[in-house]
């Protein structure tokens, strides 16, 4: 068995980013930018009003000046006439400023009778002008690699830019074996079982960016499985579910191999999932992942994901942890990495009394794996412990 991160080093020496694509900005979001974006346009386009009021040419408006209001200036509807001393304009936020005015006296800060207003109240230093470009100007750039957010993408629309340059998603075959899985909503028989790994597996591949092909059961027949691969052709990664240990029924690792697999490893001292598999069939990528509903998820959140990030153009890394406080002491930890379901709050985290994997309503209370490393010692309440947010 090889370490959790030595089996991730071997899966990212398998990834190459996949090559790029130009999509609408309306089809990006989630995408990973593989080219800087440039603003087109300043942003403001033009000096604006950061408040409701009136813009006036006077530096320090004191308590009693008043000036006669001459216009209007309206997001979209600016006021082009000039401006001149003793006079204003009314304004609205988002407004051009006209030339000549020097500040925006909030409307809350004059009193108006007429077409004249008159400062009521000590004005602050604040000008409440924004200057033109004070955002991001011409030329100013979205850097690539970057998955992009709702956030870069409304940043995007403003840069005026219609479209971007991604990588493009990747494809993930899902092959799940065994005899004794049907589909949801099948009447299952006596020794069969739900096929509930694909779908989780899926939505997992589809919330990081990637492309979900759920491919039939394959039961536990060399000549059945070997189809199942043929119909895994042309995509990024094969990941087969169950079927790789070493039981007489378990033949995707003998299928494989005959395949052509050139194997990078098999079993991970880790707990769930030791026996994952991972190597290179054709061009694609194959992991094994192991059948346990747990143990699948968990080896997917700690090799999978990282896997898409990096054919998807980011940076190669391993799951994100944090420190965090242990709310409930855990006995020592044995040999292998420990990947314990958990709960974690403000206050902490606090692992499941429960880690068997096969308990997929635990995962599913879950929102966090408390990390224990090989024969880490007793742990009490109120050590500092690294957990993986789910």
């Amino acid at each position: 068995m090889i370490s959790v991160a030595e089996a991730l080093e071997n899966v990212f020496s398998l990834c190459s980013p996949l090559d790029t694509e130009t999509v609408p900005l309306r089809e990006s979001s989630g995408r990973t930018l593989a080219e800087d974006a440039v603003a087109k346009r300043d942003q403001p386009p033009f000096a604006s009003s950061a408040m409701d009021g009136y813009g006036v040419a006077a530096d320090h408006p004191q308590i009693g000046d008043s000036f006669s209001v001459i216009g209007e200036s309206a997001a979209g509807h600016g006021y082009d006439g000039p401006i001149g001393a003793g006079e204003a304009v009314r304004i609205f936020t988002g407004a051009p400023v006209p030339n000549g005015v020097t500040r925006v006296i909030i409307q809350e800060d004059v009193t108006r009778d007429g077409d004249t207003i008159t400062v009521s109240e000590d004005l602050s230093e604040n000008r409440n002008i924004r200057p033109l470009g004070g955002d991001f100007k011409i030329g100013d750039r979205i850097t690539a690699p970057r998955r992009l957010s709702p956030q870069d993408i409304n940043l995007l629309a403003a840069m005026n830019i219609p479209e971007v340059t991604v990588h493009r998603r990747p494809v993930v075959a899902l092959i799940a074996t065994g005899d004794e899985l049907v589909m949801p909503g099948e009447t299952p028989g006596p020794s069969q079982i739900i096929a509930s790994n694909s779908f989780g597996l899926a939505a997992m591949i589809e919330e990081a960016g990637g492309v979900a092909r759920m491919l039939p059961i394959a039961p536990d027949d060399e000549e059945m499985l070997r189809q199942t691969f043929a119909l895994a052709e042309g995509a990024d990664v094969i990941l087969s579910i169950g079927g790789a240990s070493v039981g007489d029924h378990d033949l995707v690792g003998k299928v494989a191999t005959d395949l052509g697999l050139d194997r990078a490893f098999y079993k991970v001292a880790m707990r769930p999932g030791k026996p994952l598999m991972a190597g290179k069939l054709g061009g694609s990528i194959m992991l094994g992942l192991p059948g346990n509903p747990v143990s699948a998820m968990v080896t997917a959140r700690l090799f999978l994901l990282p896997a898409l990030a990096a054919l998807q153009g980011l940076a190669p890394a391993p799951a994100a942890r944090i420190t965090t406080t242990l709310l409930a002491p855990v006995s020592a930890n044995g040999p292998r990495e420990h990947y314990m379901r958990a709960e974690l709050t403000e206050e902490g985290v606090t692992p499941f009394e429960r880690q068997d994997s096969s308990l997929m309503s635990i995962l599913s209370r879950a929102n966090a794996l408390l990390v224990r490393a090989p024969q880490d010692p007793a742990r009490e309440a109120g050590d500092t412990v690294e957990v993986i947010r789910l």
